[in-house]
């Protein structure tokens, strides 16, 4: 049977040899066997594969030998509007003769039965998400690693794909406990999970529930929806469901109170704040129109392992590092928090966290510091730089990106979501080296440095502005006891200081004041200390 097999495999390569002249590659070999059946989006047909792989600096043929992976898979369409591209991505699962799930380890990655294989059509530099998750590894934090190879499906060259790792739970993956139908009480029931936000045209199931607090700015009753990822929805019984549900609720009623910046009684009580901090930057580093609201991902162990809730693992970056033209679009500057203000007509919308996230000092002194520890380490915009070119020499050498667009010829043509059209690859990684580089630039100029300008505080009084954003003149609206005066100061993401001015109140009970603030547009922090309490607002300047 297994010599049957090579034989199989090895013929359909011959075959695309003498078609599209395709002879061998400096990348690992993917040969995918259907026997002739449709690729459906589910569920996953069986097919077989094998994987040539003669280790680096080694050329790979496509006469060689199967001796990475030879074998059973299951294999399905993946992605949402990805499946809508000529080159498609797709699911994989490792399988035995007996159509069963194995673990395997495929091209030197971890063992395990659940992978992708990534087609980055619409991304012309082949390398944003494999970018991004180098970037989300330099954190230290798990991130999907990847390999590069090339794919011949039913005889047919593919092009360049990139076989990733699914989020999975595992050891080697997302490192949280195992449930199991029986874990429904107690220390049992309180981990391990794997949530999302996405959409439920996704992989994985479309069971969740909806969040009881709606997406700030919304235009048409939006709402931010979560989805079981682990145990899947079909696994998942009615005790866990019960259990992540109302925590993830009591992280949101906290983060919304009064009380919500308190360290022990606050927010803070339920969620890994740093990994919050670490999401957010990649999300912002990398521009990713989708974070936040679609491949979101949030996990959360065993309260007896110090199971708060966590951001990540970080997925799902092709519309990232300025590939789209809608709503934050392509240029370098901007905040993806402010998706909502940009774009309140689309479906998917950010949940209120990040607002008021940045309302409490503490957040904003952590995204300061970790910022700066990054820039000095792997952030660094050379180290980006020459990442990127690291990836672009392995495509070019022996010619695979060229392998690519001729059987894909989208170079020099817009596919959706284009912001940039180049007409080679190398201007596709040299327009992307420059978006980085001015990206960097914009980050470290816009987003908080360490300081002391702006002094931690635990009080908050109820302080309204409106309309937010706003084009040059807003409304400040609050409430005072008693006649007396408001103090009210504007400053920058930096922590800088603009202006400040008060106004006498004659009574009390609802107090209005409308102002104009002279400044580019950009995102400020309004401080208002009324009757000594004091409280940070977010506004923003269109």
């Amino acid at each position: 049977m297994k010599h049957s097999l090579i034989v199989s495999l090895v013929l359909l390569a011959v075959a695309v040899r003498a078609q599209v002249n395709f002879k061998s590659s400096n990348l690992p070999i993917i040969v995918i066997d259907t026997h002739g059946q449709t690729i459906p989006d589910e569920p996953k047909i069986t097919a077989d594969m094998g994987i040539i792989n003669n280790g680096a600096g080694n050329i790979n043929h496509v006469t060689d030998a199967f001796n990475d992976y030879n074998g059973k898979i299951g294999i399905e369409l993946r992605g949402s509007s990805s499946q809508s591209f000529p080159k498609k991505p797709y699911g994989l699962e490792v399988r035995d003769a007996s159509g069963a799930a194995i673990d395997a380890s495929l091209l030197g990655m971890p063992a395990k039965d659940d992978w992708i294989l990534f087609a980055a059509y619409d991304d012309k530099s082949l390398m944003r998400d494999a970018l991004a998750y180098h970037l989300g590894r330099a954190q230290g934090r798990y991130a999907s690693r990847v390999r590069y190879c090339e794919l011949v499906l039913n005889g047919n060259y593919q092009g360049v794909y990139v076989l990733l790792e699914k989020i999975k739970r595992d050891k080697n993956r997302v490192n949280i406990a195992k449930l199991t139908t029986t874990d429904i009480s107690g220390d049992d029931v309180t981990g391990g999970y794997i949530i999302k936000i996405d959409k439920t045209t996704g992989s994985g199931g479309s069971d969740g529930w909806a969040s009881a607090f709606p997406p700030l700015n919304r235009s048409n009753n939006q709402y931010i929806y979560f989805l079981y990822d682990y145990p899947q929805d079909v696994d998942i019984v009615s005790q866990q469901k019960s259990y992540i549900q109302q925590y993830v609720n009591n992280f949101e009623v906290a983060l919304s109170s009064s009380n919500f910046k308190d360290p022990i009684n606050g927010y803070a009580k339920y969620i890994d704040v740093g990994s919050f901090v670490d999401f957010m930057l990649m999300m912002e580093v990398t521009k990713n129109a989708d974070g936040y609201r679609l491949s979101t991902f949030l996990y959360k162990d065993k309260d007896s392992k110090g199971g708060k809730l966590s951001m990540g693992p970080i997925w799902d970056f092709n519309e990232g590092f300025g590939n789209v033209d809608y709503c934050t679009q392509g240029n370098p500057e901007g905040f993806v928090t402010n998706f909502n203000y940009l774009c309140n007509g689309d479906y998917w919308l950010i949940p209120f966290w990040w607002d008021q996230f940045f309302k409490d000092p503490a957040f904003v002194s952590r995204v300061a510091s970790r910022w700066t520890e990054l820039r000095n380490g792997p952030f660094k915009t050379q180290a980006v730089l020459d990442h990127i070119d690291s990836i672009a020499n392995v495509l070019t050498v022996d010619s695979a990106q060229q392998r690519n667009f001729v059987r894909w010829p989208v170079l020099g043509t817009y596919v959706w979501p284009n912001y940039y059209v180049g007409q080679t690859f190398v201007d596709e990684v040299n327009w992307l080296k420059n978006w980085v580089t001015q990206r960097m630039i914009w980050l470290d100029a816009n987003l908080p440095q360490i300081n002391t300008a702006v002094e931690p505080v635990s009080a908050a009084s109820s302080v309204e502005v409106y309309p937010n954003p706003f084009t040059s003149s807003f409304t400040i609206q609050y409430k005072s006891k008693t006649p007396s005066e408001a103090q009210f100061e504007f400053y920058d993401l930096m922590g800088n200081k603009l202006v400040g001015f008060s106004k006498t109140s004659g009574d009390n009970g609802l107090q209005q004041v409308d102002y104009t603030l002279s400044a580019p547009a950009g995102c400020y922090i309004l401080k208002a200390r009324v009757e000594n309490e004091v409280s940070y607002t977010k506004v923003i300047k269109n």
